[in-house]
């Protein structure tokens, strides 16, 4: 009984670490950087890790941009309008 659970276990986790893969986020085109970086500077931040998600909403998420006030998690719609600004 305790290996069947440990293989039910096992299973499960490689199903959602293979979904996870699946799910990863893309490289931003150096276009779309551009377009980030415009409007991370409107918001008065700079840097941070881009990319684009692949999930089908055309959102671009930013880790850790350097902003006036702090470290920031920033999410962009598909028209670079900030939507979700997280404080790291």
């Amino acid at each position: 009984m305790k290996f069947i659970r440990i293989a039910t276990a096992l299973a499960a986790a490689g199903t959602i670490a293979s979904t996870s893969a699946l799910l990863a986020d893309t490289p931003v085109t150096p276009a779309g950087a551009e377009k980030i970086k415009a409007t991370l500077e409107a918001w008065g931040c700079t840097g941070g890790k881009m990319e684009k998600e692949t999930e089908g909403s055309g959102y671009f998420e930013i880790d850790d941009a350097k902003c006036r006030d702090g470290q920031y998690d920033i999410k962009l719609d598909k028209d670079f309008k900030v939507t979700v600004m997280t404080r790291d």
